[in-house]
């Protein structure tokens, strides 16, 4: 049997003894390598800024030269040698130095009078009634096989599985739309999985560190899963210094199955998403990544363009992170999710894994939906995290009461590799080889997300989190048998840096409630935002009325907010004049063009949508001027021949006193 990953790891025990959890390993803190990386962020019209530009259009060359002078008249001011790293914007990139440790070199960083701020580089580890014969459940051996209970995450809540997400029921409203785009910022994917074949796009490998990129070089278009396995010798390196000898996870072909698995093809598992398709950017290799790769992966997922990469061709609407760091919200994390916020996009985040203790970075980020983990009678799994910046639980997987060498009973069946080192054969995790942890739970939350998308396009990043909270159903919180070791179940409580295993969670420390998948995607259905503009063909400098009026929410809802405003005025100078938040505005625009108005509605559960109206301002008709002697119909005036005829008496008199 293969080694299981971390953060999907089991904890087994010599001998037969019961327990309450089955958990997944705690990774040892990772050790700096003496390699000091750190990301950079000039000030706006900073010299350097200025001696060295970057474009978001930038080539890759172009972009390289611009970052190695940069980092060279930085490191000439620090009295050190810097190596350029990768670029995140225009203004913002990597450097790295060797013989001094990264918080000092942030630190004198932060001091030049180009920066604005630097920070330490991070790294973050990983944190798994269709057809599909999996689905219903699958036959049990010894040593193989299983779960009996098939996908039961996925199924209507029953009997004593009170966490389940009834994606059946939202697959009643829609199977999904092949237009909507999941990113997976992981491992990679193994593309030639069977039950993956058809469902992934082309993707990116953002790794850029070939010391851990495990493929040989650095970013590239290929984001395939070449193995993460990690070595007695590699942990004897600086590099690897503080990482756990294992076998390959495939962790994102595991959370690309949970979303996108061909779902009602007669083979293999469902995928929670059904038809929508799963982007694949490869962040993590050898053991972690780091925060400059995975921001900069979401903002490329995001359709934001990046100096030095290709546009991405196929945007995403929702963006899964399986993975963490320890620590609050860096400054890049937070500007990066509310980009791609501000671009349309999800951004779905695991809490983390260290059992009870404050929810890992991302997922603490402000616009990120951090998932906690669930066991199948809606209590928090032990091993998941907590914090009052999650925003909804949903299934992790849990096994309960079992000793070494049985059967999980309620893992979160999933596509992955057989391989412990370099891939050999698709194959699926059940109960002897199984996947358990928060980086399982959020994917079920953005293949969620990414229905309630497929069913209402015109949905925020706001509007999804606010649907998502506001049909979650309560969390249990009494009358569950005692936990057979910890003893009677008791709330959670918020992290206070001592482990909580299994608890009641609550509204500070789990988010809002269990997802309801189908109550979810009902939730984001009946919007329909109507824009009626008049006069129809408005002309510069006249008043234009935008009314929404003729908008719907979904049935048994009510319009709680309006808010217009202008996306882009073009060469008109428009304003939106009066109140804006009421379903009538003005615009005015005193010269000809397009102009572009927003109007995002709210309901009473605070789900928003929004709609943009293109307006085609015309010029002004040029009144001719009328002439005062009344020649009409193309008659020459009685004025215009007599000044023809002094003219031609002039020029006859200058003739004779040239002659």
């Amino acid at each position: 049997m293969k080694k299981l990953p971390v953060f999907a790891l089991l904890i087994m025990l010599a001998g037969n003894v019961a327990l309450a959890e089955r958990t997944p390993t705690r990774a040892m803190p990772l050790a700096d390598d003496g390699n000091a990386r750190v990301i950079v962020t000039f000030k706006p019209g900073a010299s350097l800024l200025r001696a060295h530009a970057l474009g978001a259009t930038s080539s890759r060359s172009a972009a390289a030269s611009a970052l190695d002078g940069r980092a060279t008249v930085l490191g000439a001011r620090l009295g050190l040698r810097l190596r350029a790293g990768p670029a995140l914007t225009d203004r913002v990139q990597v450097v790295q130095a060797d013989g001094v440790d990264a918080r000092t070199l942030a630190a004198r960083l932060a001091r030049d009078a180009d920066v604005e701020y630097a920070e330490v580089d991070r790294r973050a580890r990983r944190l798994l009634v269709p057809n599909d014969p999996r689905f219903a459940s699958v036959a049990t051996g010894v040593g193989r096989g299983g779960p009996a209970v098939g996908q039961w995450y996925l199924r209507a809540p029953a009997g004593e599985v009170a966490s389940s997400i009834d994606a059946v029921s939202a697959w009643d409203t829609t199977s999904g739309s092949a237009s909507v785009v999941v990113a997976v910022l992981d491992t990679g994917v193994r593309f030639d999985h069977p039950d993956l074949a058809g469902k992934l796009l082309a993707g990116y490998d953002m790794v850029s560190d070939a010391a851990i990129s495990n493929d040989g070089d650095g970013r590239d278009g290929d984001p395939s899963d070449p193995g993460d396995w990690v070595t007695a010798a590699d942990i004897t390196t600086p590099t690897f210094a503080g990482c756990d000898v294992s076998s390959s996870s495939w962790h994102g072909t595991q959370v690309s199955g949970i979303i996108g698995a061909a779902t009602d093809n007669g083979v293999g598992m469902a995928g929670a998403g059904w038809n929508v398709r799963v982007l694949p950017v490869r962040v993590l290799g050898k053991c972690f990544g780091y925060t400059s790769d995975i921001v900069t992966a979401i903002r490329w997922a995001a359709g934001i363009a990046v100096p030095g990469l290709p546009a991405n061709p196929n945007p995403a609407r929702v963006i899964n992170l399986s993975l963490g760091s320890s620590g609050a919200c860096s400054t890049e994390e937070r500007n990066a999710i509310k980009e791609a916020n501000d671009a349309g996009a999800v951004v779905v985040v695991a809490a983390g894994n260290t059992a009870g203790l404050a929810a890992n970075s991302p997922a603490n980020c402000p616009g990120a939906i951090g998932v906690a983990a669930l066991r199948h009678v809606g209590t928090k799994v032990g091993f998941s995290d907590v914090g009052p910046e999650l925003s909804i639980a949903a299934p992790g997987g849990n096994c309960i009461n079992i000793g070494l060498g049985e059967p999980c009973l309620y893992p979160i069946l999933t596509t992955v590799d057989s391989g412990t080192t370099g891939p050999v054969s698709s194959t699926y995790t059940d109960s002897f080889d199984a996947s358990v942890g928060t980086s399982f739970s959020s994917p079920l939350v953005a293949a969620t997300a990414a229905l309630m998308l497929s069913a209402q396009p015109a949905l925020t990043a706001a509007g999804v989190r606010a649907a998502l909270q506001g049909t979650a159903r309560p969390f249990p919180s009494s009358g569950l048998p005692d936990d057979p070791t910890t003893g009677p179940i008791v709330s959670c409580h918020a992290p206070n840096g001592s482990e909580q295993l299994q608890c009641y969670c609550t509204a500070t420390t789990c988010g809002a409630g269990m997802l309801d998948a189908g109550a979810a995607v009902r939730a984001a259905t009946g919007f329909h935002i109507v824009i009626g503009v008049n006069p129809a063909a408005p002309i510069a400098g006249q008043a234009i009325a935008l009314s929404g009026s003729g908008s719907t929410v979904a049935p048994g809802r009510s319009i709680a907010a309006w808010q217009w405003s202008l996306v882009d005025a073009g060469t008109t100078g428009s304003t939106l004049t009066g109140a804006t938040t009421t379903p009538n505005a003005t615009l005015q625009a005193p010269t000809a063009g397009t102009v572009v108005a927003r109007l995002v509605i709210t309901d009473d559960l605070g789900v928003a949508v929004a709609a943009q109206q293109s307006v085609t301002v015309t010029a002004a008709p040029v009144t001719p001027s009328t002439a005062t002697d009344g020649g009409g119909g193309g008659a020459v005036s009685l004025g215009w021949l007599l000044a023809l005829a002094m003219a031609a008496g002039v020029l006859a008199a200058c003739k004779r006193q040239m002659a």
